[in-house]
């Protein structure tokens, strides 16, 4: 049963995996929209998911901790913007890979805000990730410092993220944290994209709605993942979208990507996974 429930598990975050990958290279595709109209429409698109599977269930929509469903709300739709805004300056397979970094801002928020500690190893291996980031950025001409310096802000409003739904644990439902979030940032790219609205054709509003689609499964999928599998198994498993992602720009978009950005990408994802297996391991000793 326990193997039935780890092939689910793998299974599951495949598809997280293959989910996030449309929704990436949706986002490279659409370029000529701005960063903020994107992330509208990433959101509203998901909306109708949390909504609909709020009021079927029953489940009250705004929540008990509304202070820390906002707090994550903003720093989460500001992650998205920043993000979104940085792939129009970068190949998708980097900007994607520069995003997993957030594990290092989240471990340094969580010593300051939450007083856990982190091993020196761990730090061994955010600094093996790090200094991929510095191989990709040094070596590859086709980041820009405005597409570095925002996905960077991307990942430490991530690494915000992580500590802020450590606080709320599980004292709120899933889908509601969820909700929140979208909520936010419909209401952040709506305002944001007034400045810059580009009206799509039918065929550009059904993929732009589709980002929403592709979000929403891709959070499904991990979600139903994590809850199955170990996470030093699952965890890693999720890395496997910076591959898809570069499959998807190099074999659909036209991307290039030199020896040195798959060196670099290849060294934040050594770190990040070396991470997860250390820190699931060491917990382990330590019961």
């Amino acid at each position: 049963m326990l193997l039935l429930d780890l092939k689910k598990a793998i299974f599951f975050m495949v598809l997280s995996t293959l989910a996030f990958t449309g929704m990436n290279g949706l986002l490279k595709f659409l370029t000529d929209y701005s960063g903020a109209q994107l992330v509208f429409f990433r959101s509203i698109g998901s909306l109708v998911f949390t909504f609909g599977y709020l009021l079927s269930q029953g489940i009250p929509i705004l929540g008990t901790h509304r202070k820390l469903l906002v707090t994550r709300g903003l720093f989460g739709a500001s992650s998205m913007l920043f993000f979104f805004i940085a792939v129009h300056y970068m190949p998708i397979g980097s900007a994607v890979a520069l995003r997993y970094i957030a594990p290092i801002f989240a471990a340094i928020f969580a010593i300051i805000i939450l007083k856990e500690k982190v091993s020196p190893m761990q730090w061994l291996f955010f600094g093996l990730a790090f200094l991929g980031v510095l191989v990709l950025k040094g070596f590859d001409g086709s980041i820009p410092p405005i597409g570095l310096a925002l996905v960077l802000l991307a990942s430490v409003c991530s690494g915000l993220v992580y500590v802020v739904i450590r606080k709320i644990g599980s004292r709120e439902h899933p889908v509601v944290i969820v909700n929140y979030f979208m909520c936010i940032a419909t209401v952040i790219g709506g305002v944001f994209s007034i400045f810059s609205w580009k009206t799509p054709d039918p065929i550009d509003l059904l993929l732009l709605l589709s980002l929403g689609v592709f979000g929403y499964f891709g959070q499904l999928f991990m979600t139903k993942a994590f809850q199955m599998g170990e996470t030093n198994i699952i965890a890693p498993i999720k890395y496997i979208e910076v591959v898809f992602s570069i499959l998807v720009g190099v074999g659909f978009l036209g991307e290039t990507y030199s020896w040195w950005s798959i060196g670099g990408i290849a060294m934040i994802i050594c770190g990040m996974v070396l991470n997860v297996w250390y820190k699931k391991r060491y917990a382990a000793s330590v019961k």
